[in-house]
């Protein structure tokens, strides 16, 4: 029997498909499967309709290895996995007498009588195997048809990862091949997702004459390109190994836009360097109206290091709390880098700490000139090498133009920190 070697997720729910669900369920489904070098090629989300529901077990089967279905097991009508799995497979479906058993007992064992609806949860396609559920009343189903397998596990996050990780060990693991995945991410911060991939391209070229297979996916963020980087080896030796200097090439051609080589965000590169070194940092926000404090306390453990924060919206606050001159408003404006200088400078003398922030813009959607549009924004970093400072303008809505002031300066912050500022 040849051994598994790609997957494919279909989440079940009506719920799915409206915008207040999202399906979490496929991210840790993933996660086991690429630990056993599963590779998942497509994820689909359908609806409670039983019709649409087969022809997407149908298309998943004709495409790859193992199929991995998740939700609709319950005991209502809409609850249609097992139905249309039956359907596809040809195969009747049976009650199983442990399964209500087991239902009768779990019911009793609160008081409670099982209601005869609950029977739905023991119909089981003739041949599939038993998956224990101890968080819930869904069995969960485990088919083998020819060379494929089919998993049907039931929706609920704390029903689903525990069987899922037993699945994958005891069931999938001694099917899956020698190959295992190793996977990492270069994040870059700065660049235009068309400008990164300029960049990158190179690389790829020589990649795939590479020994082993690597593989990139780029992911475009607000504010930041993410290149996450999948390698397949038949050995943890050197599938490390080749992950690392993938990594270490892409940073490389990334230089200083490259700012983690993990899933960790900004705010968290930034608060692990000022640990490290021992500094503290204060920030005085206009336009960004505290957000940029808000994204370095979302941090555990920034006390050591965030000392403090005013939001100085008016010019009279910038004058009163930061000892910004009215003389120099008045002179340049209050978004202008003469002003983000003052700030910055102003707060990290009052709050006396290693770095201060000043960040004044216009996050719009009014304000704006032919001189200063919409989403200028200037940002000024003060700190032991003396203050440094920059106006960009940025793209999009109020709410994105303060995002991205925000990851600016927090970028300016750690090019300061940089090896060489240490």
């Amino acid at each position: 029997m040849r051994p598994l070697d790609s997957a494919a997720i279909i989440a079940v729910g009506s719920e799915l498909l409206t915008p207040t669900r999202l399906d979490t369920n496929s991210l840790a489904i993933t996660a086991a499967l690429n630990a056993l070098g599963i590779a998942l090629r497509t994820k689909t989300v359908v609806g409670d309709i039983r019709e649409d529901l087969s022809a997407a077990v149908r298309e998943a089967l004709a495409r790859v290895d193992l199929v991995v279905l998740c939700g609709g097991l319950g005991p209502t009508d809409d609850d249609l996995t097992r139905e249309a799995v039956a359907d596809v497979l040809g195969r009747p479906l049976e009650e199983d007498a442990a399964i209500v058993d087991r239902l009768r007992a779990r019911f009793a064992s609160r008081r409670l009588e099982m209601p005869e609806i609950n029977r739905r949860q023991a119909m089981v396609p003739r041949g599939a195997h038993i998956v224990a559920n101890p968080n819930g009343t869904a069995p969960g189903l485990y088919i083998e048809e020819g060379d494929k397998i089919i998993v049907l596990l039931p929706g609920p996050p704390r029903e689903l990862q525990p069987m899922i990780q037993g699945i994958a060990r005891d069931r999938l693991e001694p099917r899956a091949g020698a190959t295992r995945m190793f996977a990492g991410v270069v994040r870059t911060t700065g660049l235009s997702e068309s400008h990164a991939e300029q960049l990158a391209h190179p690389v790829y070229k020589r990649w795939r004459a590479a020994h082993l297979p690597i593989e990139v996916t780029t992911l475009a963020a607000p504010a930041s390109i993410d290149f996450h980087v999948t390698v397949r080896a038949g050995d943890r030796e050197s599938g490390e190994r080749a992950l690392v200097a993938s990594l270490e090439e892409l940073r490389a051609v990334f230089g200083d836009h490259a700012y983690a080589s993990d899933a960790r965000g900004m705010e968290h590169v930034v608060g692990d360097l000022l640990r490290e070194r021992g500094y503290t940092i204060a920030a005085a926000e206009s336009c960004t109206g505290g957000l940029l404090t808000s994204r370095l306390t979302d941090v555990p453990g920034s006390s050591a290091y965030v000392e403090r924060s005013v939001v100085v919206y008016s010019n009279a606050a910038k004058t009163a709390l930061l000892g910004v001159p009215a003389a120099l408003i008045e002179e340049y404006g209050a978004v202008s880098e003469p002003v983000a200088s003052a700030m910055a400078g102003g707060i990290r003398e009052r709050a006396g700490t290693t770095i201060g922030i000043g960040i004044t813009g216009i996050a719009g959607p009014d304000g704006g000139t032919a001189e200063k549009p919409v989403g200028t924004v200037a940002i000024a970093v003060d700190g032991p090498w003396g203050c440094r400072v920059r106006t960009r303008v940025f793209p999009g809505g109020r709410e994105q133009v303060k995002f991205f002031a925000t990851q600016a300066a927090l970028d300016d912050v750690r090019r300061a920190l940089g090896p060489d500022r240490g």
